[in-house]
């Protein structure tokens, strides 16, 4: 007698593999503020992210930004182009010097930061002109808008992973608020009725592992059909 498999109850869905939104605190953006001052008045864990938050007071408007190493409760934090490189601080990429530690880039000028902004985790200014150059963490060279804004420093939170979970409980629950399944066993180690690549006298997938991308939960296991390289005549 067959049972159900993991693969299509995750493709019908469900509350199980949901993000817990309502315990989230929001996307986190760059201040809208275009020159001005604020101060911390906290710094707090966001559940689901590995940074923590600090919390700025601008003028009676409160607002969350990513925090970086060496930020304090009462640090004043400056946003825009009078601020000196201090971390923490909001500047335009074009007033940020060559070799600075950057994190929480713009994409488009305005959008609030979408690159670089996992813990530990910073960009190098490598150079400034039309576009300005930023080294990121893979390694990769990326053009930015010198309007785009960033944040000075490196991503608070770096040691997280040398911390121990000591039980399989709290790893369990870290991923969960993640939205990410722990749990994963090879297909191929599994029975024919627990997955379309288990069984067999050895270990092997037994046929083609690429899939239609209209295959039904069940069948999509293993690589999706390649895309198409080139265009239909």
């Amino acid at each position: 007698m067959g049972k159900n498999l993991r693969q299509q109850r995750r493709g019908r869905g469900g509350s199980q593999y949901r993000s817990p939104s309502h315990r989230h605190l929001g996307d986190i953006k760059l201040p809208k503020v275009n020159d001005g001052a604020g101060k911390i008045v906290d710094i707090t864990h966001a559940p689901g992210r590995t940074g923590p938050l600090a919390e700025v007071d601008f003028a009676g408007d409160v607002v969350r930004m990513i925090a970086a190493e060496g930020m304090y409760v009462g640090q004043d934090v400056y946003v825009g182009g009078s601020g000196a490189i201090v971390s923490g601080n909001v500047m335009p990429l074009a007033r940020i010097p060559e070799g600075t530690l950057i994190y929480n880039i713009e994409s488009r000028p305005g959008d609030g930061g979408k690159f670089v902004r996992s813990s530990g985790n910073a960009a190098t200014v490598v150079s400034r002109g039309a576009k300005v150059v930023v080294l990121m963490p893979s390694g990769a060279l990326r053009n930015f808008d010198p309007r785009c804004r960033a944040s000075i420093g490196v991503v608070a939170g770096g040691g997280h992973k040398e911390k121990p979970f000591g039980k399989i409980g709290s790893k369990f629950h870290a991923y969960r608020s993640k939205s990410k399944a722990y749990f994963k066993v090879r297909g191929v180690a599994m029975n024919p009725v627990d997955h379309p690549h288990g069984g067999g006298s050895h270990q092997h997938v037994g046929k083609p592992s690429t899939v239609g991308r209209n295959a039904p939960p069940g069948r999509k296991v293993g690589r999706l059909s390649p895309q198409r390289k080139k265009e239909r005549r």
